[in-house]
């Protein structure tokens, strides 16, 4: 078995030993636990003196979808900075002298920072036994939600980490991310409903290819992460069954998320190769970098 990478490791202790980590803990479950309570809240004010057993769906729902944004926000924060922030510090470049290769310095980046992530979604379970104690949800359901908040994460991590390689500064690699996260999950939202009113208004014979608009319309669909979770909370309802390219849904989006982060963590470890780089990405450091002198 091989021992453990010293990067993965010193990036692990470092997380884990620092005293916000618990701070950070601590107010995502706040968070979370907030909207819990504020649901069963409400449904107890249009109930007085009791809670409705038959809302406990809504609640899983409440707490599927406020994880998900959640996820948003704090995935893509944690990778933004793993390589700008080593190279603003002027250790990458000791970093690359090592015996280690791009490949495993990126990889334990990840790794490294996922990992509070996952802990972070672990700690939620307790909250989704709110769910249990009244059912009204499926068995498959929560390992499905949590298998879709790992690939989701592994997606937007590798947003994080490609960025971090390409920018020179961290504001601008976590900026840069942000946005990328919201394009995927807002982005091609509206852009799909907006193909989906185009096919509809037009007439037939009007459109170029009206078979390619709905596969575009249903790839959108079928790679968003908001489309994807609302189709695994509404199991019960049949709505699973869409299939696109001859595949089922979460399948689809398996291959989107794990091939599209492969491929973006196998750019990261291109732009740390010790090497000339092109002119796109001189262009890139110049503007990410501004007037100061670059290391």
């Amino acid at each position: 078995m091989a021992e453990i990478n010293p990067v993965l490791l010193k990036e692990l202790r470092q997380r884990f030993r620092r005293g916000k980590t618990a701070w950070l803990l601590a107010l995502y479950l706040f968070t979370i636990g907030g909207f819990v309570l504020a649901f069963i809240y409400l449904n107890w004010q249009s109930a007085p003196g009791y809670y409705q057993p038959n809302r406990s769906l809504e609640i899983f729902i409440t707490l599927s979808v406020a994880q998900l944004f959640l996820l948003a926000f704090v995935a893509p924060g944690l990778t933004a900075s793993v390589i700008s922030g080593e190279r603003e510090r002027q250790t990458l470049n000791v970093l690359l002298t090592t015996r280690l290769s791009t490949w495993s310095i990126v990889w334990s980046k990840l790794v490294a920072s996922t990992a509070f992530v996952v802990v972070l979604m672990i700690a939620t379970l307790p909250l989704y036994s709110i769910v249990f104690l009244y059912g009204g949800i499926a068995p498959g359901q929560v390992p499905g939600v949590f298998g879709f908040y790992l690939l989701t994460m592994f997606l937007f991590a590798s947003l994080g980490i490609v960025c971090s390689a390409f920018f020179q500064r961290t504001g601008v690699s976590t900026l840069t991310t942000y946005g990328l996260v919201f394009a995927l999950t807002g982005g091609t939202g509206f852009l799909a409903a907006f193909l989906t009113e185009v096919g509809r208004i037009n007439r037939p014979e009007t459109l170029v290819n009206p078979g390619f608009l709905n596969w575009v319309v249903e790839f959108l669909q079928q790679t968003n992460p908001v489309f994807v979770l609302l189709k695994i909370l509404a199991a019960e309802d049949g709505i699973q069954t869409g299939v696109s390219l001859g595949l089922p849904y979460w399948a689809n989006y398996t291959i989107f998320c794990l091939g599209l982060g492969l491929l973006l963590l196998f750019w990261s470890s291109r732009l740390l190769l010790p090497q000339p780089r092109g002119r796109f990405f001189r262009l890139a450091d110049k503007r990410s970098h501004g007037d100061g002198f670059s290391g």
